[in-house]
Parts: C-alpha cells; sequence; structure tokens
C-alpha cells in the first residue's frame, strides 16, 4: 500500500524549500515519541517535463553534473495536526527539513540550461526507528506517495498576461486590501535566471513574496506588487545574447505591461509607482527610469548590469531628480561595481541628484539563521546574490557608511521608498 506524505514549502532568501513534511500516522502519538532519527528521508530531484532525475552542476564555477538526489536532514520531528501544526499529541508526524545551499536536495527549483524551473522533490520517508504508542508500538512505515503541498508566501499572487499584440509579457501580481485609499505599485524586475515561462518563478525564484507580507505591505499602507515576465532576459536586445550597448528588446512591451496594469487598477497612485529589480532587472530598471524620465516615483536597481559607458550625460541630467537607491557588493564577480554602479552613482552627485543612495556590501552573508556552512557558520552566499539583503529590507546604510535619514530618523530601504512620491520630488525639484 503507498503511503501519501504532504509538504509545507516556504520562500526562503535562496527560493522556495520544502522545509516540512507531513506524514499521516495509524495511531495517536504523543510528540516525545518521535525523533530526528525515526524516520530517514530519501530524495530525487526530478524534471518535471522528463521525469529524469537532474544531473546538476556542483556550483556555479562548476563544469561537471552530478545527479541531483541523496539523504535530507531532519532537524525536528513533532507530531501534529494534518496542517503540520505542532501538538503535543497527534496522529500526524511532522518532519523540519534542513535547508542546505549547495546541493539544494530540498529545493523546488533549479537551474536547468537557460533558467530556473520548478522540479519535483520525489521524496521517499522510511521508517527507521520505533515509535512507542500508549500500549503498542508503530514500525515499517514508508512514505513514496506525494499527496500534496502548500505554499503560504504566495497566498493572493495571481498570475497573468499583458495584451499588447507585438510582444504580451507574462506577469505575476499581488492586489493589497481593496479600500477608497489610492495604493502604491511596486514593480519588480527579476534577474536572467528567471526568465522563461514558469511566471510563479519570477516572484519566488528571489524573496519577492517578502513584498507582500505582512510586515512589508504595513510599510506601505498597503500596495500592490506586480512582477513581470519575459522569455528570455532583459539584457536581450533582440540578438538573444547579453548586451553590451545598453539597449532592450523588452522597454515597449515592459511600459505597455505597466500601462495596462494601471488602466485596470484605478486605485493605483501614479505619483507612487516605484520600479526595481536584480542584476539583469537592474539593468532594465535604469533603462527604464532613462527611457521614461518622471514616470516613476522612486527607482531600487539592485547589482545592477547596466555599463556606465553607455549612460550619456544627457541621461545623468534625465534621471539625477529621480529619487534612486542602489545595492551592490563590493566582490560581485558577476556584475563589477567598478563598471556599472559606481561610476554612474558618481555621475549623479556630481550631477546634483538631491535623493540618491547606494548600500555597498563587502559581502553577501546569510542573515537569516538558516542557512550555515559546514561548520555551522552563517553560509556566505554568491557574491552577486544583494537582492537578499534588499527583499528583507535590510539596506540601510549608505555609500559611506552613515545611516540614511529622512527628517531626521534612519530609514530602511523599503521605509525610504514608501515615503517617495513624485508631487514631493516635483517640490523638492522646484526649491533647488
Amino acid at each position: 500500500m503507498k503511503r501519501s506524505y504532504r509538504t509545507i514549502t516556504e520562500v526562503t532568501d535562496f527560493g522556495p524549500y520544502i522545509t516540512k513534511i507531513i506524514l499521516p500516522l495509524s495511531k495517536s502519538i504523543k510528540s516525545d515519541a518521535l525523533s530526528e532519527e525515526t524516520f530517514n528521508v530519501y530524495v530525487e530531484r526530478r524534471s518535471k517535463k522528463t521525469g529524469e532525475v537532474l544531473q546538476l552542476r556542483k556550483d556555479w564555477n562548476s563544469v561537471d553534473l552530478y545527479p541531483s538526489k541523496g539523504y535530507c536532514c531532519v532537524t525536528n520531528a513533532y507530531t501534529s495536526d494534518s496542517e503540520g501544526n505542532k501538538n503535543e499529541k497527534g496522529s500526524h508526524a511532522t518532519l523540519e527539513l534542513e535547508c542546505e545551499a549547495i546541493h539544494r536536495l530540498n529545493s523546488e527549483t533549479a537551474f536547468e540550461q537557460e533558467h530556473n524551473v520548478y522540479v519535483f522533490c520525489d521524496f521517499r520517508i522510511t521508517q527507521v526507528k520505533e515509535i512507542q504508542t500508549h500500549n503498542d508500538t508503530i514500525s515499517g512505515l514508508v512514505f513514496d506517495h506525494f499527496g500534496g503541498g502548500k505554499m503560504e508566501q504566495i497566498k493572493g499572487w495571481v498570475n497573468s498576461e499583458s495584451s499588447y499584440a507585438e510582444m504580451p509579457l507574462c506577469f505575476g501580481y499581488y492586489s493589497p486590501n481593496m479600500n477608497k485609499e489610492k495604493r502604491p505599485l511596486i514593480i519588480w524586475l527579476h534577474g536572467a535566471g528567471e526568465g522563461g515561462y514558469d511566471t510563479s518563478i519570477a516572484y519566488t525564484g528571489n524573496n519577492v513574496v517578502n513584498l507582500s507580507s505582512e510586515k512589508v505591505q504595513e510599510i506601505f499602507g498597503g500596495a500592490y506588487v506586480l512582477a513581470p515576465q519575459v522569455p528570455t532576459m532583459w539584457m536581450d536586445d533582440g540578438s538573444g545574447e547579453y548586451t553590451k550597448s545598453g539597449n532592450s528588446m523588452y522597454v515597449l512591451a515592459l511600459k505597455a505591461l505597466i500601462d495596462e496594469f494601471i488602466h485596470l487598477h484605478p486605485d493605483i497612485d501614479t505619483n507612487r509607482i516605484y520600479i526595481g529589480g536584480c542584476s539583469n532587472g537592474g539593468f532594465m530598471t535604469m533603462r527604464m527610469i532613462i527611457d521614461y524620465p518622471g514616470f516613476f516615483a522612486a527607482a531600487y536597481p539592485v547589482c545592477e548590469a547596466l555599463y556606465d559607458n553607455v549612460i550619456t550625460d544627457q541621461n545623468i541630467e534625465d534621471i539625477k531628480n529621480t529619487p534612486i537607491w542602489f545595492t551592490h557588493a563590493k566582490n560581485d564577480e558577476i556584475v563589477k561595481p567598478e563598471i556599472t554602479v559606481i561610476p554612474t552613482y558618481e555621475r549623479l552627485l556630481k550631477a546634483g541628484a538631491p535623493n540618491v543612495h547606494f548600500s555597498y556590501f563587502d559581502k553577501v552573508v546569510d542573515t537569516s539563521g538558516i542557512f550555515n556552512d559546514k561548520k555551522g557558520n552563517p553560509f556566505e552566499f554568491f557574491s552577486h546574490g544583494t537582492w537578499i539583503y534588499m527583499l528583507k529590507d535590510e539596506c540601510e546604510l549608505d555609500y559611506d557608511g552613515s545611516p540614511v535619514k529622512v527628517n531626521g530618523k534612519d530609514v530602511t530601504l523599503l521605509q525610504w521608498l514608501a515615503l517617495q512620491s513624485k508631487q514631493i520630488t516635483d517640490q523638492i525639484v522646484n526649491h533647488m
């Protein structure tokens, strides 16, 4: 008889991980009858297209491939209800799994060919230690049939497609609770790895769903979040290659999508439209504020990839009054700050930009307590991933290391963003 298990997925700083497995038991037991050694958890990560076990690189710089399969570490085990909520006594066992950053065996996404895609984590959970009940024991349980899963953080998100005939784009979006007030719009532009045709990757491949969390929504008083997706990458100028010219074939299509979304949601405050994104998305953020100066209330480019040498002096003049908060890491080898963000930031300051900031990190280290290295220390992510800090709202310091302040009060990037409005910017510019 096949026994079913259920899963709970959490969108972490490193994408979606299955963090809990829920197992129905034949009898009700006390929680102290379980331990981390009661079950072992074996998984094979399979392609949703072919069903085959994935062959993946061990790291970003590796060429050799390895089969993505093995045993997951169980960090906690307890009795629960059918939803995984802990109880002192229950008829379900819930296993909490370690989120590991290298082999990522319980991650629901993997980089296949050109993009990250969702994969199927095919688990086999085997009981290896007897469970003591009130007057009996449970033994020999094997769970190898997926019975469904839940990802709470995507609640409220919807996938759709623009109607722009020349180049319709897919997108995901989140709507705040409705009332009569006007709401801001936060636009997130994904990195190269989140392109393709699996739209939910655009907002779960990284922790973009944190922008729809209760904490962040409270900062903005409720905000729409829009995550467009392109089939290739934002830096595609039509050649299918990464552009060095600074052009993108998606400029008109993205602007058409944004305009259509605003039209369909008349409660959006057009004075508070914010645009940002990481890497390729940071490139496209810069492209959009340059091509449509004055349209966006503020921008938040992260590890942006628009070469400074293709930005003209007139471009700098056009965007200098747009509030911008850059984020980057000093040791980023994928998008080197010396040829992108640093000279652009310095040119904006020289041009008299009144509201431009730059959080410049030494490196990217886990601050969640979820990811650790082999010694148990916080894991150091690859140096390009500064979106981890930005999406968790951990950007607080400016380029010189001082806190960013608004009206004498220290603010984070998202707190600063929520305060930006074209009306306020116009007032500042008119009084300069």
